[in-house]
């Protein structure tokens, strides 16, 4: 019924009837961005026996022993031939030939089940006659002892003998206790295990239309990416063509808005080393009057009478030799002005260059917008053919065949679920009377080996080795009757024993080589696969009964295959040739009518780059010779002292000088004149050193921009007409290519999109496993691992026990001699010839019965 089952869950899902193909590619692309969800199922994959699995291998060994051979395709596939005959004609010699091949194939079980034959036949009569034997005396009927010079030898090689083989058989018995737990058990955990099936077959046929749901919400993801880069034509494509044109315009505008900088910076320092060469002019001029008036007074002072006494004439004397340092610096009023320079620089700065460069940079930063603005049409046509492709897909999806196969199979799944639902009850009623009936075998081999244990153990510790075999005790003698018992029992019952291990020998030995090994190693499904095997009109049984088309390549092995690797029903049944998902998802089909809008896609754009004003501007500020500015004139002056001395020492020694006059008005006039000094120092020598930093500063800032100032326009200039010639030449080539990759990536969605589609169908949706579980549970787990291999297990360790209770009975018809009461022993009437040993305890420990006056019913009857 099990595999009936998996036969009819895996046909179940081919059952309807498409056309083949050949299988689709497995391997999906790289650049998915879609996953289908997993489905978890609870049956597992594969059936582990646990520890009890050393015994079943053993059982394995065994059977490849016995049957060696490889597993018959050739001879099994002319058997079937031979079935589907209506009449079978033995006497062709193709026919005794597959008989033969059959007999060579199946020699070593065979030979088995005749040897086992030969048992039952003969076990029973072997038993009457022992039996018969036994009752007339013979055959170690008589309970007279023999003496033996060896027979306390043979009394322990006998036991220990016998010991062993109940060990043998015990173990045997075992076995066959394992084996039928294992057989109650598994079957019990059937219900659990066909329940835990069906609800993966549910799952399976609840799952797809998820799936094809989940498929098609994928749909809405990609086109949603798409409207964003639609909507966002603006940063995409835009800025696409943005950062192609950047590289080549932004550093031509910046080095142009650095040289505009530059000119304004220029201009200021003109400006202002024009109005510091006037203030200077102006002070300088300032300083030399002050200072002349200040001399005119130190001259008026020093005409005082005092001055011309001792000793203040000497300190007269050096003022007045002193005041030729009160000049100003006349070079300062001889500074050449810069008017011609800053008249020159205020005509370059009549042209707004900077306001050029930000027209310059606002064209660039423009183009976005304008791309949007261009494009809003051709957007507009692009989301409507969007939004017809998802109506499309729909309908493809509605028409998949996998929804027409899943509802059939989900009849055949409710079908093959209430027969089992019906027949397990009987099939663990059967499991009882089983179980019950093997608990019975095991129990009556026990029974036999504890009989012999008892009269092991009773013989063993009640044997007294100086009594005589007349006067044995009863411990011992009881022992010896246990051992006959269990003889008895044997053979009483080991040749029905017997029978029940043939049968199910032959049978489990059988389907374990033909049907459980065939299935795991696949060879099973080569032979079903055979061309025109099944039916001599369909080169392949499978496609011909579900599809008629038996030329299409769809195998048992093929679709079994496919189903243990998870693989999809579209792709597992080749329904491609009947509903081709490739015609209806073709990709080209789909995506021409987005590329032909995406054609029609066009964008104009003008970048400004400075224009011939901004150019003549440039070429102006090189030409107005601040390059060639002497600089070294006004340098040398800002490092000179705006008077001939420092002032403020000049002052203070003044001072000092002063102080060391008597008092009087020359005194204090020279003060006075001090103090003048030190006022003109700070009114007017300071305004200049501050001015003359100020025209440093000047001079340097025009120094640096003058510095190489031709060159660095030459090469604005030539950095600009590269950039307008990338811009005349290449502008176009730069949009058209934009504008394709931009095509490329909308389209590239949609392509990624059926594409995955199309794998996923293929090799994803409605994915077969569960029913390759199905099957794997019915045959490997249910009919191989939960009844062939207990079955196998259980005759294995009975047929063991059963075989070795034939030298067991021999061995305790032999030890019950030693164990059991004699009616007589034998005597001897030479005493001479006896060693003393023997006259005092008998042989081997037996006393005579003369010496005790014990009767000796053999040796007195009247036939001796």
């Amino acid at each position: 019924m099990a595999l009936v089952l998996g036969s009819l869950l895996l046909l179940g899902l081919c059952g309807n009837s498409f056309s083949g193909g050949q299988p689709s590619s497995t391997d999906a692309p790289k650049t998915w961005n879609y996953e289908l969800p997993a489905t978890n199922y609870e049956t597992q994959d594969s059936h582990t026996a646990g520890p009890i699995g050393i015994l079943f291998e053993l059982v394995h060994i065994f059977l490849y022993v016995v049957q060696p051979r490889d597993f018959p395709e050739d001879t099994l596939r002319k058997v079937i031939q031979k079935a589907r005959e209506s009449k079978i004609d033995y006497d062709k010699p193709e026919t005794l030939i597959l008989g033969l091949k059959i007999i060579y194939y199946e020699a070593g079980i065979i030979l088995c089940s005749v040897l086992g034959l030969l048992f039952i036949i003969l076990m029973p009569l072997v038993g009457y006659f022992f039996c018969m034997c036994r009752c007339c005396n013979k055959c170690g009927g008589e309970l007279h002892q023999r003496q033996k010079e060896n027979g306390l030898f043979l009394r322990k090689c006998f036991a220990i003998s016998l010991l062993v083989i109940c060990i043998i058989i015990s173990i045997g018995i075992f076995c066959g206790f394992v084996a039928n737990h294992q057989v109650r058990t598994r079957i019990k955990r059937s219900r659990k295990l066909a329940d835990s099936n069906f609800k993966d077959l549910r799952t399976l046929l609840n799952e797809t239309p998820e799936q094809i749901k989940y498929i098609l919400a994928q749909y809405n993801t990609t086109k949603d990416k798409a409207f964003s880069d639609l909507n966002s034509i603006n940063s995409v494509l835009g800025g696409g063509i943005l950062d192609r044109l950047r590289p080549n315009i932004i550093p031509v505008l910046d080095e142009i808005k650095s040289m505009a900088t530059a000119i304004k910076e220029t201009k200021e320092a003109l400006e202002n080393m024009n109005s510091t060469l006037k203030s200077l002019h102006q002070q300088s001029t300032q300083l030399s009057s002050s200072l002349t008036s200040v001399k005119t007074s130190l001259r008026a002072s020093l005409n005082d009478p005092l001055c011309s006494v001792r000793p203040s004439s000497e300190t007269c004397n050096s003022i007045r030799l002193s005041l030729s340092q009160l000049n100003s610096n006349p070079e300062l009023r001889q500074l050449p002005p810069v008017d011609a320079e800053l008249d020159k620089v205020n005509n370059v700065l009549r042209t707004d260059l900077d306001g050029l460069v930000q027209q310059g940079y606002q064209s660039l930063n423009d183009i976005p917008d304008r791309v949007q603005s261009q494009t809003k049409t051709v957007i507009a046509g692009i989301k409507r053919v969007l939004n017809s492709i998802g109506s499309d897909i729909d309908n493809v999806t509605q028409h998949l065949p996998i929804q027409d196969i899943l509802s059939e199979f989900s009849v055949y799944v409710n079908n093959t679920e209430s027969y089992i639902h019906r027949n397990l009850p009987t099939l663990e009623e059967y499991d009882s009377y089983w179980w019950l009936g093997g608990l019975v075998i095991c129990s009556l081999l026990t029974l036999i080996v504890i009989f012999y244990y008892l009269g092991l153990l009773c013989g063993v510790c009640g044997y007294d080795r100086h009594a005589t075999p007349t006067t044995r005790g009863c411990v011992s003698n009881t022992g010896g009757v246990f051992l006959m018992v269990g003889v008895g029992l044997s053979f009483l019952f080991c040749w029905i024993l017997m029978i029940i291990v043939v049968l199910t020998f032959v049978f489990g030995a059988n389907v374990e080589k033909l049907i459980c090994e065939p299935y795991t190693s696949k060879e099973l499904f080569r032979v079903l696969d055979t061309p025109y095997l099944l039916n001599e009109d369909w080169e392949y049984y499978l496609s011909g009964k579900l599809f008629n088309k038996s030329e299409m390549k769809l195998t048992f092995q093929q679709v079994y295959s496919d189903c243990k690797k998870n693989r999809g029903t579209y792709g597992t049944l080749h329904l491609e040739n009947s509903f081709d998902i490739s015609d209806y998802l073709n990709i080209n089909e789909h995506t021409a009518s987005i590329s032909s809008e995406l054609e029609s896609l066009k964008v104009n754009l003008n970048i400004f780059l400075l224009g011939a004003a901004g150019r003549k501007s440039l070429q102006d500020f090189a030409a107005c010779g601040i390059d060639r500015m002497s600089y070294d004139t006004y340098l040398a002056q800002t490092g000179k002292s705006p008077a001939g001395v420092n002032l403020l020492s000049f002052a203070y020694d003044l001072e000092a000088k002063a102080n060391s006059l008597p008092p009087g008005n020359l005194r204090n006039s020279l003060k006075r004149d001090a103090q003048t000094i030190k006022t003109i120092h700070q009114q007017r020598v300071l305004p200049i050193e501050q001015s003359l930093s100020t025209l440093y500063q000047s001079v340097k800032i025009l120094q640096r921009t003058g510095n190489g100032l031709l060159e660095r326009v030459n090469r604005i200039l030539a950095s600009l007409d590269f950039a307008q010639n990338f811009i005349t030449n290449n502008i176009s080539s730069v949009i058209i290519e934009e504008t394709k990759k931009y095509r490329k990536t909308i389209i590239g969605y949609f392509e990624h999109y059926l594409q995955w589609i199309e794998f996923s169908i293929r090799e994803k949706v409605a994915s077969c496993k569960p029913v390759a579980t199905a099957l794997d549970t019915a045959v490997d787990v249910f009919l191989c691992s939960y009844i062939i291999d207990p079955l196998n297990l259980f005759w294995f360790g009975i047929g063991k026990a059963t075989v070795f209770l034939l030298p067991a009975l021999i061995f305790a018809v032999k030890l019950a001699k030693y164990y059991r009461r004699m009616d007589s022993e034998d005597v001897y009437d030479d005493v001479e010839t006896i060693p003393m040993k023997n006259m005092e305890n008998g042989n081997n420990g037996y006393h005579k019965d003369h010496l005790y006056g014990i009767h000796n019913p053999v040796m007195t009857s009247p036939s001796h």
